[in-house]
Order: C-alpha cells, then sequence, then structure tokens
C-alpha cells in the first residue's frame, strides 16, 4: 500500500468527468451490481485486499440507494483443485487453502453490513472472474428490463474487469463508482481506470459516489 494514499487510490487521481461524451444517465431500471465485496478478501481471509474495508463504507451508500435493485456476486472457490480444469486447475493448486474443502464456508458471505443491505436484493454466485460466466445474471438484466449497471466492489484489475468488459459487450452503459471499487495495488487500480477513461468512455463513465448519487433516481 502507498503511504499516506486514499482508499485503493480510488478517487485519488484527478479524472475529469466526461459527461458530454457519455450520453447515458443512470434511471429507475439501472441496476448496482456489487462484485465480490465478501469476507473472502478482508484481512482476515485467504485473499486480502487491503483496500477492500476502507471502501466499504461508499459501497454501502450505493447499495442503499435503492436496495431493491441491488445485485451482489459471491465469487465461490471449488471444493478442491481437481473439481475444475484448465488453468484454473494449476490456479487452485497454487491457492489450495482457499479451495471450499479448507476454508471456513462463513468466508464466503458478504463482509458487513452489506450482507444486511443485500437482502431486499439479490445474490449470484459465481465460479469465475466475471459475474457473467456460469450464472444467470444476463438473464437477471434482461427479465427486469435494466438498462445499465452501476458497478462496486473488488477488484477492480480482476473480477470488476471481466465484469465490465462482460457487460460492455451486452451493450449497457456502465457506471464505475470510484470511491467504492478497490485493487490489490495502487499501480494496477490506476491503470484500470485509465484504461476505461481512455479506451472505454463512451460505453463507462467513471464517477464518485456523491456524484452517482445525485444522478441516480431512487
Amino acid at each position: 500500500m502507498t503511504s499516506g494514499a486514499a482508499p485503493g487510490r480510488s478517487g485519488a487521481m484527478a479524472f475529469e468527468l466526461k459527461s458530454e461524451e457519455f450520453p447515458w444517465q443512470p434511471t429507475r431500471s439501472t441496476f448496482h451490481l456489487c462484485v465480490d465485496a465478501q469476507r473472502l478478501f478482508l484481512q482476515d481471509g485467504p485473499w486480502p485486499t487491503p483496500w477492500l474495508e476502507a471502501v466499504l463504507p461508499a459501497i454501502a451508500r450505493v447499495a442503499e440507494h435503492a436496495p431493491e435493485r441491488n445485485i451482489f456476486s459471491r465469487f465461490v472457490p471449488p471444493e478442491r483443485p481437481e473439481d475444475v480444469g484448465g488453468t484454473w486447475r494449476a490456479y487452485y493448486r497454487r491457492w489450495r487453502q482457499a479451495t471450499l474443502g479448507l476454508i471456513d464456508p462463513a468466508l464466503l458471505e458478504l463482509a458487513s453490513p452489506l450482507d444486511l443491505i443485500a437482502r431486499a436484493g439479490t445474490v449470484i454466485d459465481k465460479p469465475v472472474y466475471s459475474a457473467f460466466v456460469g450464472t444467470g445474471l444476463a438473464g437477471f438484466l434482461a427479465e427486469h428490463r435494466a438498462d445499465g449497471l452501476i458497478v462496486t466492489g473488488a477488484e477492480t484489475d480482476v473480477c470488476v474487469l471481466a465484469t465490465v468488459l462482460d457487460a460492455v459487450d451486452l451493450g449497457y452503459p456502465i457506471y464505475i463508482v470510484t470511491d467504492a471499487i478497490c485493487g490489490s495495488t495502487d499501480s494496477s487500480h490506476d491503470a484500470v481506470l485509465t484504461l476505461y477513461r481512455t479506451r472505454f468512455f463512451q460505453q463507462i463513465q467513471t464517477l464518485t459516489a456523491d456524484q452517482l448519487l445525485a444522478l441516480w433516481p431512487r
């Protein structure tokens, strides 16, 4: 962690809002997707993400705005490495201590206070980085006529990135809440935010929780 840095460097870089080049606005049909804000990634978990606890208050503020329009994804590892194939098998041999056969199942739960807020929304479990793979998320959004996604959670450069790019391919305008996402390293967190702003600014808007909540109707 960088000494004196803002949480996860979320919002630490003064990105100019390109609203004139991003014609979409969040509406009452826009859903909030919180990616993997689980106890699994807190400091006492097998995959600690240093800044997650610091961004939880901002995630909670977004989630409390329209609780019934929340979707929370949970990353669920396999029971053992041999239960998956390809590079995932090697991945879980490296991270065997994070497989279901060895961890406390309670670590899969959402971090507090999101676990309580989630009761009014929807929770989906996913086996890989993207919340769209191995889940019914795309069908859920279509069924509920979602017109965009507000994205928070962890990690900026892994599960959040994979999920956001899948959502872009499905045609959804995406609102990334910069002070409600986090990564394990400042450099990759900042690099991904820069990528959104320089390469995907017609499909992705980066803004703070305050800016988002001022735009998003209940």
